[in-house]
C-alpha cells in the first residue's frame, strides 16, 4: 500500500462535498424529467403529467387560470433546477482536473458511471457492489492506495438485497429493469443470455446481478421487467447481506466522483479467506482471493484501527469467523 498524501487526502474530502451538492441538485431535477403539458381529449384540453417514458401520467384537471399558473411554476421550478445542476457540474469538472493531476482516479469509467445512475435513481442502497471493484471505497477510507495487480477486473457483482421491496426498486427504475439503467450508463450493454444475471458492454465489461440463496418457498425469480437480468443464487453471500456496509465516495479514472456501497472491510477480508479456502474455487481466483483479504486485513490494522474485527464477526458464519486466525498471521 501507498499512502495517500495531505494534498490528495485534502481533495478528497473537497470532491465528497460538491458531489453532495451535485447529487441533491440532480435528484431535484430528476423531479422534472417528464414535462407538463397540455393534452386535448374530446376539444377539450387537460394538463397532462407523464410518470414514465411510455405515456403512462394522470390529468391534472380541466385548462384554467391556476393550471396555467401551475405549468408556469413547473416550468419556472425546471429552468432554476437545470441552472443549479450546470453550475455545480461546472464545479466538479474543475475538481475532476485537479483529482486526475493528483492521480486520485482509481474506478473504471463504466463502473462510475454505473454507481452514478443507481444513486441518481436513489438505488444504491439496495445493492452493494462485491469482488476486487469493493477495494477502491476501502481506499479513500484508509487514505491509501493498493497495488495495481490487485485491482485489475474486468467486472462487477451487484448484489441485491432481496430484503427490499421489488415494487419500490422496480418504479425508480422507471419499468426499464437494470438493464435499462445499465444502457444508460453503456448503450452497448446486452445480456448474455435471455433471462440470464450477466451483461456485457462492447469491451467485455460484465455487469452479474447476484442475490443470497433464498429458502425454498422463494423460488419466484428476482427480475424488475420484462426482459430484465435475472439474479443468480451465490453460495456465501447471506453473510455479507447480514454484514456491517460502508458507503463512501471513491475517485474514477477521469477524476469523477464515484458513490460505492460496499460490505465493511473487516467482513470483506474474511468472507474472501474464506473464498479462499473453498475447493471448488478455480486455483488461480484463490490465490487472488487470499491476497486481497490480506492486504484489506492489514489495511483495516493499520489505517483504521478504531474497526475491530471481533466487532465484525458476530454476523458472519462460523466457517467464516475462523478465517480471521489466517488473516493474523
Amino acid at each position: 500500500m501507498q499512502n495517500l498524501s495531505n494534498q490528495q487526502r485534502l481533495h478528497l474530502v473537497n470532491t465528497r462535498q460538491i458531489y453532495a451538492s451535485y447529487l441533491s441538485a440532480l435528484r431535484h431535477l430528476e423531479g422534472y424529467r417528464y414535462a407538463l403539458r397540455w393534452k386535448t381529449v374530446r376539444g377539450v384540453e387537460y394538463l397532462f403529467r407523464p410518470s414514465s417514458r411510455v405515456g403512462d401520467g394522470r390529468s391534472l384537471g380541466r385548462r384554467s387560470p391556476a393550471l396555467e399558473t401551475v405549468l408556469a411554476l413547473f416550468e419556472q421550478g425546471r429552468a432554476d433546477a437545470l441552472a443549479r445542476e450546470v453550475t455545480l457540474r461546472a464545479k466538479l469538472e474543475e475538481q475532476a482536473r485537479l483529482n486526475k493531476a493528483l492521480r486520485l482516479g482509481r474506478v473504471p469509467r463504466v463502473v462510475s458511471r454505473i454507481l452514478r445512475q443507481l444513486d441518481v435513481q436513489d438505488l444504491l442502497g439496495d445493492f452493494l457492489v462485491l469482488g476486487t471493484q469493493a477495494l477502491y471505497a476501502f481506499e479513500v477510507e484508509a487514505g491509501v492506495h493498493f497495488l495495481l495487480e490487485l485491482l485489475a477486473s474486468g467486472d462487477i457483482d451487484r448484489l441485491y438485497d432481496t430484503r427490499k421491496r421489488l415494487t419500490l426498486v422496480s418504479d425508480r427504475l422507471d419499468r426499464e429493469g437494470l438493464l435499462g439503467l445499465l444502457k444508460k450508463a453503456d448503450r452497448s450493454f446486452e445480456p448474455l443470455l435471455k433471462r440470464g444475471f450477466r451483461a456485457a458492454n462492447a469491451e467485455g465489461f460484465m455487469v452479474d446481478l447476484i442475490i443470497a440463496p433464498r429458502r425454498m418457498h422463494e423460488g419466484d425469480p428476482i427480475t424488475f421487467a420484462e426482459g430484465d437480468l435475472v439474479a443468480a443464487e451465490v453460495p456465501g453471500l447471506q453473510w455479507l447481506v447480514n454484514s456491517l456496509k460502508l458507503t463512501t465516495v471513491a475517485v474514477d479514472e477521469t477524476g469523477w466522483p464515484v458513490p460505492m456501497r460496499v460490505p465493511d472491510p473487516r467482513a470483506f477480508a474474511l468472507h474472501k479467506a474464506w473464498l479462499s479456502n473453498q475447493a471448488n474455487r478455480e486455483p488461480l481466483k484463490r490465490q487472488r482471493d487470499l491476497a486481497q483479504a490480506r492486504a484489506v486485513a492489514t489495511m483495516v490494522r493499520e489505517h483504521l484501527p478504531h474497526l475491530s474485527f471481533d466487532e465484525a464477526l458476530t454476523a458472519l458464519h462460523g466457517d467464516v469467523r475462523a478465517m480471521a486466525d489466517a488473516l493474523a498471521e
